[in-house]
């Protein structure tokens, strides 16, 4: 899945990307089954269709019916929707993004901790 098919995506098309993310692998039927207020079975399969011509998912045949997977591994989609995001809301700006996020009452002391030694290791690498 490129950058460009990620941000086509539908809300109906990311909770199904969510699922199989999440599952690795499953049928319509199983799809349709974990996704909040369902659509109709052919509407699922509709999605799904979307979704493979977008490059985002494959299938292969199990029995009579198609088993579906992610086409991109979750941490490199992870990676285009950050990126995406830091553009969008931030100007593309890291530094922003990442101040907004320490900014909040949300991170615990041991999270701040974790992030000051990932920054200084950052640093210390930059170094060399």
């Amino acid at each position: 899945m490129t950058e460009s098919s990620y941000l086509r995506l539908s809300r109906r098309e990311r909770q199904v990307m969510d699922i199989l993310y999440r599952e690795e692998r499953a049928s319509a039927g199983r799809i349709r089954e974990l996704m909040p207020d369902a659509p109709s079975y052919s509407a699922v399969r509709a999605l799904l269709r979307v979704l493979e011509e977008k490059g985002c998912i494959t299938h292969e045949a199990e029995g009579l019916h198609y088993v579906y997977r992610a086409a991109v591994a979750r941490d490199d989609a992870k990676d285009s929707a950050l990126r995406h995001l830091v553009r969008t809301f931030f100007g593309g700006s890291t530094e922003a993004a990442v101040a907004t996020l320490v900014s909040g009452d949300d991170l615990s002391k041991a999270e701040l901790d974790r992030l000051s030694r990932l920054i200084a290791s950052r640093k210390k690498a930059d170094k060399k």
